[in-house]
């Protein structure tokens, strides 16, 4: 099985690393594939709603975003790590979902979704919503843990300390591992939800 973990930080040994190296020591632990990747300290622009990736099966810049989308299309699980900035999300990795998401043209139903979210005090809560967003629209399960996805910490490697948070990142990793070989049996045997067609409806007629 496979996992694409992505690391929203500027920082690539700071707070967000400390708490996805968590999960990826257990993943490993678990023979679980892992694509690490880190974009955080990347200059990715946002979508602009030009629609060429539904001609072209790509977005129309060509940067990690298309790099990294056949690693998406082939994993089981999609984790993404990000710092909390004014209570919101690092703008690179909202930048890179929206993105990811809308450009690219694969079934992502029952790959499993886990935010993961660093703050030094507040704005957790509403960051790890914003996250999850992703997933939910996407019938990607969300995988949980013994608390909401947060790890805390302020200077470079400070969420070593957060004992608390580590524990919940590792329960979560195998919460994940779980969930990710429980649907694999499932599709295996039932195969995928039975989906309708899609009824668009637009409050502007």
């Amino acid at each position: 099985m496979k996992v694409l973990m992505i690391n929203g930080s500027p920082h690539a040994k700071g707070n967000t690393y400390v708490a996805l190296d968590e999960m990826k020591n257990i993943f490993e632990a678990e023979d679980i594939e892992v694509n690490y990747v880190h974009i955080g300290n990347k200059d990715i622009r946002g979508c602009i709603a030009c629609g060429q990736c539904k001609k072209k099966g790509k977005c129309v810049f060509d940067d990690v975003v298309n790099e990294t989308a056949h690693l998406f299309e082939e994993a089981d699980g999609l984790v993404v790590g990000t710092p909390v900035y004014y209570g919101s999300a690092n703008g690179t990795p909202i930048c890179y979902l929206d993105r990811l998401f809308f450009s690219t043209p694969f079934d992502k139903t029952m790959k499993v979704g886990a935010a993961v979210v660093i703050s030094r005090r507040g704005g957790s809560s509403s960051t790890f919503d914003e996250m999850n967003k992703y997933f939910m629209m996407n019938q990607m399960p969300v995988a949980s843990s013994q608390y909401w996805n947060m790890v805390y910490g302020r200077t470079p490697g400070e969420a070593r300390e957060d004992a608390e948070g580590l524990q919940t990142m590792r329960t979560l990793a195998r919460n994940m591992i779980f969930l990710m070989r429980s649907i694999a049996l499932g599709k295996e045997k039932f195969g995928l939800p039975e989906k309708e067609d899609w009824i668009p409806t637009h409050f502007i007629r």
